[in-house]
């Protein structure tokens, strides 16, 4: 048959990883250091190709509609898990158009404050909350984004009043907060790190289910006990391969990719972005983006944001 794949004879040509994001950001990072690892160990060109735009839906259509033979894999992210709550109408159904593989890393998503702001501690920052309503300003980059829904779950959870102001980029959110426009800021870790070292911005509290390695010092937001004690907030990235991809490449993806994420390179390249590196098996992968996609549909609708 045509576009028959045997798994024996696989990998015989080159291998694209798409990624829904531009070129530099933590998940075009995280992608490259991988690809290079499974080059290495495959002995075959692995490459990035970089298809930002509309929320990672053109890189999720162009993989689903891909041959099915482990040579066009998917970035995916909790971007796509956003998505599934985020539009109306999408080309692709993420749990039944994508093979789960592995995840790759997880990577902190963290709340800031000027440096010379009055919040030392987040419970100064969610006492300020309660006693002024509304009076809190947030900020995050676009709506429907990990980070702005993150400031949106933070805000219900607590069962603070307080607007969450969004900005087209991390750029703006740092002149905003520097400015005093804003009051604090959520976004993740590694585009910030360099802020807080330098000394421009005060991490109050990272919304892991664990103190980040990288700021051992700022403690989590379930830390603050009370209704946020469960709260766990983390952004993720994995492997995907279109549906009905054989289930021995898939075996071999999965396989690889644990092998590259244990390597001691790889572990120290992607923990200089500040990224975890955690592998999975295919079923937990799955059991992820179910359960994200029901998290992230309920603030979507809990936070009125119009679906697009």
């Amino acid at each position: 048959m045509p576009g028959l794949v045997h798994a024996a004879d696989w990998p015989s040509r080159l291998i694209r990883i798409v990624v829904p994001f531009g070129p530099g950001g933590v998940a075009d990072v995280t992608a490259r250091i991988v690809a290079k690892r499974l080059a290495e160990q495959l002995h075959q060109s692995v490459i990035i190709e970089n298809r930002p735009g509309a929320g990672g839906v053109v890189a999720g259509e162009l993989v689903a509609r891909a041959a099915p033979d482990g040579y066009t894999l998917l970035l995916m992210s909790n971007g796509t898990a956003v998505s599934e709550g985020l539009f109306k109408h999408l080309p692709f159904d993420a749990q039944k158009d994508f093979a789960p593989i592995s995840t790759l890393g997880f990577f902190d998503i963290v709340i800031v404050v000027p440096a010379n702001s009055r919040f030392k501690t987040l419970s100064d920052l969610l006492a300020f909350a309660r006693a002024n309503p509304d009076k809190l300003n947030l900020g995050s980059i676009n709506v429907g984004s990990t980070q702005n829904l993150a400031a949106q779950l933070f805000k219900t959870t607590a069962g603070i009043h307080a607007q969450i102001v969004p900005f087209n980029g991390t750029g703006a959110v740092f002149t905003a907060l520097r400015g005093g426009q804003l009051d604090a800021g959520v976004e993740v870790l590694s585009p910030v790190m360099a802020q807080i070292r330098g000394g421009a911005l005060r991490a109050l509290a990272v919304m892991g289910e664990k103190r980040s390695p990288d700021l051992p010092q700022v403690p989590t937001v379930r830390e603050s006990g009370g209704a946020l004690s469960n709260f766990n907030v983390a952004s993720w990235n994995a492997l995907a391969a279109p549906a009905k991809t054989p289930p021995a490449v898939l075996e071999r993806l999965n396989h690889e990719v644990d092998i590259a994420l244990k390597s001691p390179d790889v572990i120290h390249s992607l923990t200089q972005i500040n990224v975890q590196p955690r592998s999975g098996t295919p079923a937990q992968l799955a059991e992820l983006l179910g359960s994200e996609i029901r998290r992230w549909g309920a603030v979507i609708k809990s936070a009125g944001i119009p679906r697009q």
